[in-house]
């Protein structure tokens, strides 16, 4: 169980045992896709042509035909919804060439998350000796893509849809979304060797978790065990937003054209705490009196301290 905004661990059982994650793999595919999409590399307008192979994959499926054209914003939701195996491939070559030049930077965007534990061997998730993950690199890679590309979460929250001008419908696989209070997704997976397997996020009051289960004997079980980690995590924390307790006065400038420059934190902060830490947050506040001119954009003039009781939390450059 992660917080998505800090990336804390909340609780976790045998996290880094290596199983197999049959199409919570996808989550990877989906990223990949995500950020060629949000860096202009692809539009979600474009048509992808589908090939023989993706055609052919076989396992969960939209019954792709070869030749078939789909927009990439279609087989986005395909794999998001119903875990198109056809559609999850088509996308891979679309962006790499081929299934397996996508898989190699699959594993190299595993290794810059510091997914110590994984080895993808293709991008959708069917069974292949050695393609391994762990309940602790499947929240780091969830983490990234809900973070960094909210725009997912139109296609993860989408319980029924159509495909092919409305003769295709898709139901999600994640049971979730239409029955767990502020659910946003993410991925199921299921294979015979693998079992149920489900990374599940959902977000109350502005503190999105995200639970993974593994290797549960039973899809409904990987449901409950979903549900009862998210339980615990929004019973037990919070995320508190944290000003300072009075306004940042202007600091005096010295030798300057200017007689004053208005200081700024660098970042919001939001602070993770147990519930009934709350009211323990104070924060003190170190302040320059002056500074000398020139005075540069980002130069820093002082600090934020963030307490729990006697308990330094968080340091916010001013």
């Amino acid at each position: 169980l992660m917080e998505k905004e800090t990336g804390t661990i909340l609780l976790e059982d045998n996290a880094h045992e290596k199983l197999e994650p049959a199409s919570v793999t996808k989550i990877m595919t989906l990223l990949l896709v995500m950020e060629a999409v949000d860096s202009g590399r692809v539009s979600l307008e474009d048509l992808v042509t589908v090939s023989p192979y993706a055609a052919g994959m076989g396992g969960s499926q939209v019954y792709l035909e070869p030749g078939e054209q789909m927009t990439v914003s279609e087989m986005i939701k395909c794999v998001t919804v119903v875990s198109g195996n056809d559609c999850a491939a088509a996308l891979a070559e679309h962006l790499a060439g081929s299934e397996g030049a996508f898989v190699t930077q699959m594993n190299q965007r595993a290794q810059e998350l510091g997914m110590t534990d994984t080895t993808f061997l293709n991008c959708t998730g069917l069974p292949a000796q050695g393609h391994v993950t762990s309940a602790h690199d499947i929240a780091l890679m969830s983490r990234e893509l809900i973070l960094n590309h909210p725009k997912i979460r139109e296609y993860t929250t989408i319980w029924m849809d159509t495909i092919r001008d409305r003769t295709f419908g898709l139901t999600n696989t994640n049971r979730l979304v239409r029955f767990y209070e502020g659910a946003t997704g993410l991925k199921t997976g299921f294979t015979n060797s693998a079992q149920y397997c489900t990374s599940a996020t959902a977000e109350r009051n502005g503190m999105e978790l995200i639970a993974v289960v593994m290797k549960a004997p039973t899809s409904n079980q990987r449901f409950e065990d979903a549900k009862a980690l998210l339980d615990y995590g929004f019973a037990n924390y919070a995320l508190v937003p944290v000003y300072p307790e009075a306004p940042l006065a202007p600091v005096d400038v010295l030798l300057g054209e200017q007689e004053q420059v208005q200081p700024q934190l660098e970042r919001e902060c939001r602070l993770l705490v147990r519930r009934g830490e709350a009211g323990q947050v104070t924060t003190r506040m170190e302040l320059a009196e002056n500074v000398e001119a020139p005075v540069e954009q980002g130069q820093i003039l002082g600090k934020l301290e963030v307490y729990v009781g006697e308990e330094l939390r968080d340091t916010v450059p001013i």
